[in-house]
């Protein structure tokens, strides 16, 4: 866990996080060593920094971070957008099956860009008042 020293100062604000989909559940369901690194890594994310762990995608896919954590048990990804003013989006989370290379499958990157573009517009929504501040 890192340390924060804030010489006596209020922890700064934490960005709130909107679960999409079956995310929150999907992280839940696996091992706890995969739940601590992403875990960490969200935090980092909400303080407004970005964690070793996690790099920024390119292309159609711009403006969105993956975590990779790497266990025992397999590779993990969980891939979250903090563009979206105020708020970090969960996206999704998954195991990274394919043994061959690092790319991401295409049916999981069709899931994510779809998770994208409702985050987009629950984005929106809630930035015209439509939806209230806290589900």
């Amino acid at each position: 866990m890192p340390k924060f020293a804030y010489s006596g100062m209020a922890r700064p604000p934490l960005t709130p996080i909107t679960w999409v989909g079956s995310a929150r559940a999907d992280l839940k369901a696996a091992p706890p060593e995969v739940q601590d690194v992403v875990g960490l890594a969200l935090l980092q994310a909400q303080l407004g920094g970005i964690a070793p762990q996690a790099k920024r995608l390119k292309g159609d896919l711009s403006g969105v971070v993956e975590i990779v954590a790497d266990v025992a048990s397999g590779t993990y990804r969980a891939v979250y957008t903090a563009k979206l003013a105020g708020r970090l989006y969960v996206l999704h989370v998954f195991q990274k099956k394919s043994t061959r290379g690092i790319a991401t499958p295409k049916h999981e990157i069709e899931l994510i860009k779809a998770r994208l573009r409702w985050a987009r517009w629950h984005h929106t929504r809630r930035a015209a008042g439509r939806l209230p501040e806290e589900e």
